[in-house]
């Protein structure tokens, strides 16, 4: 019986402290509970905004923790043929975007998601896509590919902000998605 007790104080008191709340003078501190929400479903959001405007311009500006640090240097190397466009920039705006892409490459970042893709990734194999990685094939597997890529708001898996309204925040909730013309996704 006094096991018994001890053991359930044990797992009540090891639940009770890994809980994401934090209590200070009888105050309930909201943002740091949106941290802890946004940490374990999200992705660093962009700010760099050198990276926003010649990135975004052309496409969403990815959160740097889609990929690991070496996918990002494959990517930066092969500006000239940028998935079939010349997307060359000054040493200056190469050095900057690189910088930022590398220090908040999902291998290095604390966000789980982030480490989910990282983990994921075979590094004999380094991908150059966000759509190629592991963790994204087994998160996206289940929805067909004519919602997305024959679906005119949509055309295609890369285009993450069509679907993932928060994507530009770097938050991938997926009972978030809204799959323009479906509606919310359930899996």
């Amino acid at each position: 019986m006094k096991s018994t007790i001890a053991i359930s104080a044990v797992i009540f008191t090891a639940g009770f402290v890994s809980l994401p709340v934090v209590w200070g003078d009888n105050d309930f501190r909201w943002g740091e509970i949106n941290e802890y929400r946004h940490r374990s479903s999200g992705v660093a959001p962009v700010t760099n905004p050198v990276y926003k405007e010649e990135c975004g311009s052309c496409h969403m500006a990815y959160p740097p923790g889609l990929l690991p640090a070496i996918s990002w240097q494959k990517v930066m190397a092969g500006l000239e043929d940028h998935f079939g466009d010349n997307a060359e920039l000054d040493t200056a705006t190469r050095q900057t975007i690189s910088d930022f892409l590398l220090n908040d490459s999902a291998d290095r970042s604390p966000y789980r998601r982030s480490q989910q893709f990282s983990r994921s990734i075979n590094y004999a194999n380094v991908p150059v896509r966000i759509t190629d990685t592991p963790y994204f094939r087994r998160q996206h597997h289940e929805i067909p590919a004519r919602v997305v890529k024959d679906n005119p708001k949509v055309k295609s898996f890369s285009q993450c902000d069509a679907c993932h309204r928060s994507a530009q925040q770097g938050l991938f909730n997926e009972h978030d998605v809204r799959i323009p013309g479906y509606g919310r996704w359930d899996d």
